[in-house]
């Protein structure tokens, strides 16, 4: 997917939203906010979780719409004989993945008001989940469920996963049911919670605006996996909270998702904006705001100290094959051999960081 957009509108420039914004047309027996005001357990394993979608895939993969939900079947085992089945809604949501890259874009799942109660679901109304791309991507989705559990390893302060296997059954043929790996996002609401905080939603909001080592922790972990595709005045791949309690570090709270354009899942379609000084995801740049050097390198010992545990999520992880899990070891190696007695790293980051806030005309130093 080819991104064009000026490097200073899409990064950097006040921009106010455009349209008006997504409206969920359910009856009102479908719930139109994301969490109930009950437990949530879903997100509280990493055991794998067996699901089967029954609807009208084909004209869900056709039409792709963000607004049209369509009635499904939610099917799983609550134990090893009894099964349970919901009746659900279900519709397209995201961005280039569903209008310009995925042969089966992701869903949202919209379960009735009080459906959920006492099960799997309980205390969800609406669930993301990223199913397969396409027949043979498989892996990409599995490289960026990792991501998200390095990201846990590092803080709480991130979007917990859960892993599927789901089975998707076609009302409309009678062709065989695929089976395909794929992962549920925790609902915005339940981080708010977790964090004691609330969206900001107003766009054009700088770097300047975000606790300063929240916002450094973030940016280099997406420095580590090589992910470029994310901005914070236009809020994109990035959740912004507010605090709701005064702290002794002011500031906004950040949270990236959204890692299929990095180069640790290097996904065949992903490609830097062609306003980046790189040429392929696989090359790492710095994207944020320059600190002195002692900053950065405490914060790099941070993710030295994390090092192990970043490796033995990827190593131990029963789904994905040798190879791809080689792949991501040696992307990562790149960038844990650079922080090293020349300080490698650091000074590739102050070269990115300069060359972005040259670009940004920020003035912050």
């Amino acid at each position: 997917m080819k991104k064009e957009f000026s490097l200073l509108i899409f990064l950097f420039f006040l921009i106010a939203k455009s349209g008006s914004s997504q409206v969920d047309t359910l009856a009102k027996n479908f719930a139109v906010a994301d969490t109930q005001n009950v437990k949530v357990t879903l997100f509280d394993t990493d055991e794998l979780f067996q699901i089967t979608l029954k609807f009208d895939i084909s004209y869900y993969k056709r039409k792709k719409s963000d607004v049209e939900y369509l009635d499904a079947v939610l099917t799983y085992f609550d134990n090893k004989s009894d099964s349970v089945s919901k009746k659900i809604k279900v519709r397209a949501r995201g961005n280039v993945r569903r209008t310009d890259v995925c042969d089966f874009p992701p869903l949202m799942l919209n379960f009735k008001m009080k459906d959920s109660k006492d099960s799997e679901f309980s205390g969800i109304n609406k669930l993301k989940l990223v199913p397969y791309c396409r027949v043979g991507y498989e892996d990409l989705v599995l490289k960026e469920y990792l991501i998200y559990k390095l990201y846990n390893v590092l803080t709480d302060l991130s979007y917990r996963v859960r892993l599927f296997k789901i089975t998707f059954i076609n009302t409309s043929n009678e062709k065989k049911p695929i089976t395909q790996f794929g992962f549920a996002l925790e609902p915005k609401e339940l981080l708010e919670k977790r964090a004691n905080s609330k969206e900001v939603t107003t766009m054009g909001i700088s770097q300047r605006t975000i606790r300063p080592d929240i916002l450094d922790k973030m940016a280099i972990f997406n420095y580590m996996i090589g992910n470029t595709d994310w901005s914070v005045p236009i809020q994109h791949n990035v959740l912004l909270l507010a605090p709701k309690q005064a702290v002794s570090v002011s500031g906004n709270l950040i949270v990236p998702f959204d890692f299929d354009y990095a180069g640790l899942v290097n996904a065949e379609y992903a490609i830097p904006f062609e306003s980046l000084p790189i040429k392929t995801v696989r090359e790492r740049f710095y994207m944020a705001v320059c600190r002195d050097e002692a900053v950065f390198k405490n914060t790099l010992n941070e993710f030295l100290e994390k090092k192990k545990d970043f490796y033995k999520i990827i190593n131990d992880f029963p789904y994905l094959k040798p190879k791809p899990k080689q792949e991501m070891i040696r992307y990562l190696d790149d960038f844990f051999n650079g922080i090293d007695d020349r300080n490698t790293i650091l000074k590739r980051m102050l070269a990115d960081c300069s060359w972005f806030e040259t670009q940004a005309n920020l003035r912050i130093r």
